[in-house]
């Protein structure tokens, strides 16, 4: 049966296949993490930026951790750089294509600027030492600790404000416990195979039809551990779930430093190379220009979001022409 999957006829039924558990799941995952924001009185940026954010970031974390511990870890860096880089330009601009995103005040003066910090801190520690080893590791951790209990501390405290505007609210759909449950783990779970099989079945056909190993994994690898935020934020904008998908990548991003870089490091040092302190650089600098964006009007439009997609084809043609592709 492997065998079949690894044939050009495979490649494609497996290709559907993960598209459909990809979307489907993110639609349930979505619904079910909406329901429990509303159950719950937590706004729906919390969830975005906690559930959602930690249920989207599966795949880097598998690859990264993976990476760390079969002594790839360079790999994780790359991928994790690749993949914030991905979520802020590809996942925000695609989501600002189908729906202008109103971004919140906490976002633009408290989120943005954590995740960039954040950046920054990861090329500052990389760049002594040439290396993220134990310690940066450690304390990458001890960073995501105290970033999740300051989520947790917001969420208790608008649970009031956000309960009085929730009896108002006639429109709220009432989900069961116990099917939001099912809702997020089986959404959860659907995203995180999907995702797998569309990188495979792409992959696969990738290379049956020429493409090097290299450009592979610069394109194909580096899009489908990020598809996951790509289809929530993308199903969270069309259900007008505008805070989530705002919050999914914001958190996502922050996640994937702070935990996946954090365990990683931990588990082995892993080298930080040239090509990782210009990626870093550059997601800085997107970052930047992103939270310029938010400042002036308060949101992203579609103009916006065609400006970030163009970046990020630059991007992409960049990285190609530098790895000799």
């Amino acid at each position: 049966m492997t065998t079949f999957f690894q044939t050009v006829p495979g490649a494609l039924i497996l290709l559907v296949i993960g598209f459909v558990f990809l979307i489907k799941g993110a639609d349930f995952f979505v619904e079910g993490a909406s329901a429990v924001a509303k159950k719950l009185h937590v706004p729906a940026l919390v969830i975005g930026m906690t559930i959602v954010a930690m249920g989207t970031s599966l795949p880097e974390l598998s690859v990264s951790v993976t990476a760390s511990i079969a002594g790839s870890n360079q790999l994780a860096i790359g991928n994790v750089v690749g993949s914030n880089i991905f979520n802020l330009m590809v996942v925000l601009g695609s989501c600002a294509l189908f729906s202008a995103l109103e971004v919140s005040d906490d976002t633009i003066k408290k989120d943005l600027p954590f995740s960039i910090i954040c950046t920054v801190a990861l090329m500052v520690m990389g760049l002594i030492g040439n290396s993220v080893g134990h310690i940066d590791g450690a304390i990458l951790l001890v960073l995501f600790i105290l970033f999740l209990s300051s989520m947790l501390r917001a969420a208790k405290k608008s649970r009031t404000t956000a309960a009085a505007i929730a009896e108002e609210d006639n429109e709220i759909v009432d989900i069961p416990t116990w099917l939001c449950i099912i809702y997020i783990i089986g959404g959860a779970v659907a995203i995180k195979y999907g995702g797998d099989w569309v990188v495979d079945s792409c992959t696969t056909l990738a290379l049956k039809f020429g493409m090097s190993e290299t450009l592979v994994g610069l394109t194909i690898v580096a899009l489908g551990t990020s598809l996951p935020e790509l289809v929530t934020s993308i199903v969270a904008a069309k259900k007008n779930e505008l805070d989530m998908a705002i919050g999914n990548v914001v958190g996502s991003n922050i996640f994937n430093i702070l935990l996946i870089l954090g365990v990683a490091g931990a588990i082995s040092p892993m080298r930080f190379l040239t090509v990782n302190a210009i990626d870093t650089l550059i997601l800085v600098v997107f970052s930047v220009i992103v939270g310029l964006m938010c400042l002036k009007k308060k949101n992203l439009n579609k103009a916006n979001g065609i400006v970030m997609l163009l970046l990020y084809a630059v991007y992409l043609g960049y990285i190609i022409l530098r790895d000799g592709v």
